[in-house]
């Protein structure tokens, strides 16, 4: 458990320039410390036929439900001027989502339902509407990158709590934050299918943090990108435990198709229209056309057969993943079984620096996101950790890569 302070925000005088030089354009304070994150480097490599990519979170593009999505997309474009204008959300979208967080175990209402530029943009209004800058936020010390990139630019205070790679966030942890009389701006949790540590929120640990928050009057932002991804019996979220205390974010990025760019708010009615207010200084209007194609899809009613399909093949791809990491990594390394998602988190033993382990595995043709990566500003965390995804990578790509990885990690143990 950790508290990171904000930096100094005292914005440093412009330099005067060299004769005959230009003066530099005079940036906020914030982006002193801004740094491309490894995601996309990451992604300027995705094209490299001989590299064996567990980097990114990217779903099993032979997968994608193409046929169905072609009729949808025709039907709407024969049927539906509107697709291609600026719109306002699509409430038979909003009705969809109403029967898909059902399926969760959520009991919400269109009015409820605030769709979003993908989960990514739900979390910025959220903060846009809940944090001020150099307020305080609690989380993971060991968390989402994207939500690192979503806040870097309040320069929050933030306070971090350790998470067990097979029950979750430190709930206890938590409690003895509030109890001293902090009270963070929100509460950040992913549920199920952790980003980066693949693990997902205890039962009993769900019900203590919903309590905390609610004693406390601290909100939870859920973020629940991976919660339809689950592999074992799934657990109810917590926005199915507590409707005023919790924010609930969802994706269809990671089970239909992320191009689309849709996620969704579940939020107190009072709230929507401040979500709205947020929206409109970010891009004014949602993808008009890809909503109504989604919507178009899901009502044709084959998202759960495909829902299904996609859980058995990453099923399968995680067994083989968890298999070959029992068999090619050193001996005590240790790592998450996921209930839920795509991603497996794998410690290795005291001493591997997997920072500097990246250049010699991109040399052997296979990459990964080192730990490092996800700890929050101030933390050493994660630096013998890997995250590794197996959706993305057919079986035969993730033998290879393993091995690779394995080779890479004997050379240089």
């Amino acid at each position: 458990m950790s508290v990171i302070d904000p930096p100094d925000t005292r914005i440093p005088a412009v330099p005067i320039a060299p004769p005959g030089e230009q003066p530099g354009l005079p940036l906020a304070a914030w982006t002193r410390d801004v740094r491309p994150s490894i995601i996309q480097r990451m992604l300027s490599f995705s094209g490299r036929d001989d590299l064996v990519t567990f980097a990114l979170g990217l779903p099993a593009p032979e997968l994608f439900p193409v046929d169905g999505l072609a009729r949808a997309a025709e039907q709407v474009l024969r049927g539906d001027a509107d697709a291609l204008q600026y719109k306002a959300g699509h409430h038979p979208l909003k009705e969809q989502v109403v029967r898909i967080m059902a399926d969760r175990g959520v009991d919400c209402r269109p009015e409820q339902v605030f769709l979003t530029t993908a989960a990514q943009q739900a979390l910025s209004l959220v903060s846009r509407i809940l944090l001020e800058p150099g307020g305080t936020l609690l989380c993971d010390e060991l968390v989402y990158m994207g939500f690192k990139q979503v806040v870097e630019s309040y320069r929050p205070r933030i306070l971090s709590v350790g998470t067990d790679l097979r029950t979750g966030m430190d709930v206890d942890a938590v409690q003895r934050y509030l109890e001293a009389g902090e009270r963070p701006a929100y509460i950040y949790c992913i549920t199920d299918g952790h980003n980066p540590l693949g693990c997902s929120l205890s039962p009993e640990k769900r019900r203590r943090l919903v309590e905390l928050a609610a004693k406390y009057r601290v909100p939870i932002v859920e973020d629940d990108a991976y919660g339809m991804l689950y592999y074992e019996h799934p657990e109810p979220p917590l926005r199915a435990l507590d409707e005023r205390w919790v924010l609930y974010v969802g994706s269809f990025s990671k089970v239909l198709a992320p191009s689309f760019r849709l996620g969704w708010i579940v939020a107190p009615r009072e709230l929507v229209s401040m979500l709205g207010c947020a929206k409109d200084g970010a891009d004014l209007d949602m993808a008009s056309f890809s909503q109504r194609v989604a919507a178009a899809y899901l009502a044709q009613g084959g998202f759960p057969a495909h829902l299904a399909t996609v859980r058995a093949e990453y099923h399968a791809r995680r067994d083989l993943m968890l298999q070959l990491v029992r068999s090619e990594l050193p001996a005590g390394t240790r790592w998450s079984i996921p209930c839920n998602g795509a991603l497996v988190w794998a410690e290795l033993p005291p001493g591997y620096d997997t920072d500097a382990l990246l250049d010699p595995a991109m040399e052997a043709g296979v990459a990964y996101v080192p730990g490092a990566a996800f700890a929050v500003p101030g933390s050493t965390a994660g630096q013998s950790g890997m995250r590794l995804n197996f959706s993305y990578c057919q079986p035969h790509q993730i033998r290879e890569g393993m091995a690779r990885l394995g080779r890479v990690l004997r050379e240089n143990g």
